[in-house]
């Protein structure tokens, strides 16, 4: 059950309050409300579960709650597992990310590498949110902290084979160079 601040009719902020207790706060269907989770202060007749303040019936939270709860595990469907499964945590790609950003920058001083640190803001978020209890926004932080970890990588990868070639190359020229110089000698 949440706890409420009110302000009262002087403009100041009282609380915090369970809903039965504002029924004893003298509070009006004006008056301002605020609970955690909520973005800004709301009026007491814009917040359903202080309806009953002014519904004029006898029915309390707790006994509203009761209800809500009984139908909901009437309507939740059973699993194996019980009446409620819980979604584990995304791949954080974390981890990744911090490797992909770091060790090419280490061998090949690529700047290109920096990417993966687009890829550690939202690896970071991915728990974030999960804790939060928003499981969309979690796996979304989640398939972008991925993507950007792997575009870092593949990057990071070509860069490399790149550097490679290039040696390969210019040893291939220097010898063949070399070889040149001593078929003019001779």
């Amino acid at each position: 059950m949440n706890r409420y601040f009110y302000i009262d009719a002087e403009g100041k902020q009282k609380g915090t309050f369970s809903p039965n207790e504002l029924r004893h706060e003298n509070v009006k269907p004006e008056t301002l409300v605020w609970t955690q989770g909520m973005e800004q202060w709301k009026r007491t007749d814009e917040v359903a579960e202080l309806s009953f303040l002014f519904a004029g019936s006898s029915v309390t939270p707790e006994t509203e709650q009761t209800g809500q709860m009984q139908q909901a595990q009437q309507d939740r469907p059973v699993t194996p597992y019980g009446p409620q499964t819980l979604q584990p945590m995304p791949k954080t790609w974390l981890v990744e990310s911090i490797l992909v950003t770091i060790l090419p920058f280490i061998l090949c001083s690529s700047f290109l590498s920096l990417l993966g640190i687009i890829g550690i803001v939202y690896a970071a978020q991915v728990e974030s949110f999960f804790n939060r209890g928003d499981y969309a926004a979690s796996a979304e932080a989640s398939r972008s902290a991925a993507k950007w970890t792997k575009i870092g990588l593949w990057i990071a990868v070509g860069w490399i084979l790149l550097i490679v070639v290039a040696i390969i190359l210019l040893f291939v020229f220097v010898g063949s160079v070399a070889g040149i110089g001593e078929l003019l000698n001779t």
